[in-house]
């Protein structure tokens, strides 16, 4: 038995807390996770996870291992990284993740084209609207944008993106123009996934919770509810600029633009970042910059 069987194995359940959760991210199945992990453990002699029928933690021992575990296959990587890909050519699988709207509109169809120049490469992505876990799910990049907290992770500046305060010329036709922030509480908000909405008063940063009787998790449906007139919407850029340039939709309270967001690449702490992942991030950030920074 090689002295690396089961530590994959041990690193997936340790980071997620359940067999079947290391067993998708691994791509095996859950009986050859426990049954690894098992076998590492009476080979250390060690118990590294408390087992219950609902739920998975580690041990005191299991914890420190794991941190040795992670160090270690970190080296792994990076030495295959280097070997494999010297010649300074993506390849391998990458796993990417980013939010549903602005990953079909931007992110995935220039991976796309990324992946067409590199077909030595594998591509998985994950449109997702929830916070993945990179290091616990086994990602190895992701496109976020807003503020960021995670010490496991590193992030780079790809772009920028504007909110914009908006409603169709029926709804402002029918219900006066909001001038201040006080004015706008007395409004029909159109609530989407942000619970409160970002301004910028006196150079201080504040925030306004829209009130409303209508809500949707999705941007476009929001868009299309201000463009039947339902309310007043706040948005990225990427949803309104047309509407706005054609005047389908009328900006509001300009004066009290909030700051624009980042758009990061952020992924996991590595001591060397591997080709195929250094190289995207280069790509989407030359090619998403300039329109961003245009207000596209």
């Amino acid at each position: 038995m090689a002295r690396w069987d089961g530590i994959d194995e041990f690193i997936a359940v340790g980071e997620t807390e359940s067999f079947s959760r290391a067993a998708r991210r691994l791509g095996i199945s859950t009986s050859h996770v426990s049954r690894e992990v098992a076998r590492l453990e009476d080979r250390l002699q060690v118990r590294l996870l408390y087992r219950t029928t609902r739920h998975v933690s580690l041990t005191d021992a299991g914890r420190a291992f794991l941190d040795r575990c992670r160090r270690l296959v970190d080296e792994r990587e990076d030495m295959y990284a280097a070997v494999s890909e010297q010649d300074g050519m993506p390849r391998g699988h990458l796993r990417l993740t980013c939010s549903i709207a602005y990953g079909e509109r931007y992110i995935v169809p220039l991976v796309n084209r990324f992946a067409g120049d590199h077909p030595q490469l594998a591509v998985t992505i994950d449109l997702s609207n929830r916070v993945v876990d990179l290091v616990g799910e086994g990602f190895d990049l992701a496109v976020r944008t807003g503020s960021l907290n995670d010490s496991r992770l590193i992030a780079t500046r790809l772009a920028s993106r504007t909110r914009h305060l908006c409603a169709a010329p029926a709804y402002l036709a029918r219900h006066g123009i909001p001038r201040t922030l006080d004015e706008l509480a007395q409004h029909r908000c159109l609530a989407g996934t942000t619970e409160m909405w970002q301004f910028r008063v006196a150079g201080q940063d504040v925030e306004f919770r829209p009130q409303g009787n209508w809500r949707c998790n999705s941007g476009f449906a929001v868009v299309d509810a201000a463009l039947q007139g339902l309310g007043i919407c706040q948005l990225p850029d990427f949803y309104v600029n047309a509407h706005l340039a054609e005047g389908r939709l009328v900006p509001l309270l300009d004066g009290l633009h909030p700051p624009d967001e980042g758009v990061w690449a952020v992924y996991p702490h590595r001591r060397h970042l591997s080709p195929k992942v250094g190289l995207l991030i280069e790509y989407l950030r030359g090619r998403l910059e300039a329109p961003a920074t245009a207000g596209k």
